[in-house]
């Protein structure tokens, strides 16, 4: 099976290319991972794997969702190193997300009730955002854009947010630059309605990504460096009109940074799993030079023939590595999958929804229990 074979990724010898996709679980309370965070990360790696952490806020006024890490203070370096510690120790390696939610946003998530910055003073007209109680829903904050002279402040937060990363002892940063957040909020046209050099053609709606993944491949190093975009997706009315167009640009100036993957959203994914476009990441795979991976509702089949075809050198799973712990070893076996709770996504408890979904032996074990048990009634 293509998704279970080895590969090269620069330095990181992976045991094979099925990759947990980086999921928002909202159970870091005080903005600090826990040791839950640990036990959940853990049961996910398998020794050869690459694991991609949530999204992880570079300030205190990055978020949009109740209980998110952050990795901008000293506090939550120290934080974060036992849950690194827990991958290592099983022989992942583990990369950090990094992540600024731009207007995705709402007051009560900044710093003296402050609007939330994006590429626009447009706010986003569907949707709810959560507040900090976890409790409370409310619409979305009408957004501040950013001048032009602010800008190279949050390039300079993404640098210091790689270099806590490194510090806290992950292998490796994945610079969030999808999903409506405010890297995407920059690139594409159906937000971004600037005048100045960060808006306008697609090549100056992509310098702000483009100066990011500079400042942090100059402080890391680019062979540790990865990023995610997701041109064909809709979240939080983040819109192009081209987005083939913005794909095939996006990498293509990426290439000259010599990073060590990038990972796409294929078209298919929505926030019901429905399938969204017939466009195509074929593209943006050819036209990027480096390693290139997928994710968005993909099942075992589709992910075996990404490989198979070379759209993609690894594959990623969201919803079912949620549910599967080991995924990976009942993708081996043909065994069956847990259902996944989509309830309890982003809820705070941090032990339902998130560490008890069941391991196979352990169902196994179950059933096991239960013929013998059947067996003895009868018996009597």
């Amino acid at each position: 099976m293509p998704l279970l074979t080895p590969y090269q990724l620069g330095r990181f010898q992976l045991s094979h290319r099925i990759v947990p996709a980086p999921l928002t679980r909202c159970r870091a309370y005080n903005a600090l991972p826990q040791p839950h965070a640990a036990i959940y990360y853990a049961q996910r790696t398998t020794p050869g794997c690459l694991l991609i952490s949530e999204a992880t806020g570079i300030s205190e006024s990055a978020s949009g969702y109740p209980c998110t890490p952050g990795i901008w203070s000293q506090e939550q370096i120290e934080a974060w190193k036992p849950v690194v510690k827990a991958v290592h120790d099983k022989g992942g390696y583990f990369f950090c997300q990094i992540w600024h939610a731009g207007r995705v946003s709402h007051t009560a998530y900044q710093c003296n009730g402050a609007a939330p910055v994006s590429s626009t003073n447009k706010g986003i007209r569907h949707g709810k955002v959560t507040l900090p109680s976890g409790k409370e829903q409310a619409d979305y904050s009408t957004p501040r854009a950013l001048t032009t002279e602010e800008i190279p402040q949050y390039v300079e937060q993404f640098r210091i947010a790689a270099r806590n990363a490194i510090e806290a002892g992950f292998d490796g940063v994945d610079i969030h630059g999808a999903h409506g957040y405010l890297i995407d909020q920059f690139l594409k046209d159906g937000v971004n309605d600037r005048t100045d050099k960060y808006g306008g053609s697609i090549e100056n709606r992509c310098r702000f990504a483009m100066e990011v993944v500079e400042a942090v491949a100059k402080e890391i190093g680019s062979s540790r460096l990865g990023i995610r975009i997701s041109p064909f997706a809709d979240f939080a009315d983040a819109t192009d009109s081209d987005p083939v167009a913005l794909g095939v640009q996006f990498a293509t100036s990426l290439n000259k940074y010599n990073l060590l993957y990038m990972h796409c959203v294929e078209p298919r994914m929505k926030a019901a799993g429905e399938i969204e476009t017939n466009q195509s990441s074929w593209p943006i795979r050819k036209a990027y030079k480096n390693s290139f991976s997928v994710g968005g509702g993909f099942t075992m089949a589709d992910g075996n023939e990404a490989i198979r075809s070379g759209k993609a050198d690894r594959v990623e799973f969201g919803r079912l590595f949620l549910a599967n712990p080991d995924f990976v070893k009942r993708f081996a076996l043909g065994a069956p999958l847990n259902k996944y709770k989509r309830e309890f996504f982003y809820t705070q408890d941090p032990v339902i929804g998130y560490t008890d979904y069941p391991f196979l032996e352990q169902q196994n074990l179950q059933e096991n229990l239960k013929n013998l048990k059947d067996l003895n009634l009868k018996a009597s």
